[in-house]
């Protein structure tokens, strides 16, 4: 029988800016993620929480942030590879207003 290590996250999709946590993630583990036919090692910065989400690449200040292949917000702080995603350092498309 083959033994298949435990997924700890999932890239959603190949144009995607960030990474979801599939179980809970300690400050400073290495993580192997990304495409598969090139995966990236990114060490955390923070815990990362289930089903939160964590940088892949730099994310400039301004920049959009990216999950299922679409922007979810914009960045409003640079935001380091393995870095935590989340309100306190992202806006979302949403919460900006207008009349659509």
């Amino acid at each position: 029988m083959k033994h298949i290590p435990e997924q700890k996250c999932i890239l959603l999709h190949d144009a995607d800016n960030t990474i979801t946590a599939l179980l809970d993630l300690s400050k400073a583990q290495e993580i192997l993620a990304g495409p598969d036919t090139a995966p990236e090692l990114i060490v955390l910065r923070q815990d990362i929480r289930y089903a939160h989400k964590f940088a892949r690449v730099f994310i400039a200040e301004g920049a959009d942030v990216k999950k299922y292949g679409e922007v979810i917000g914009i960045a409003t702080a640079n935001i380091q590879p393995g870095e935590h995603v989340h309100v306190h350092n992202v806006v979302g498309k949403r919460a900006q207003g207008g009349t659509s």
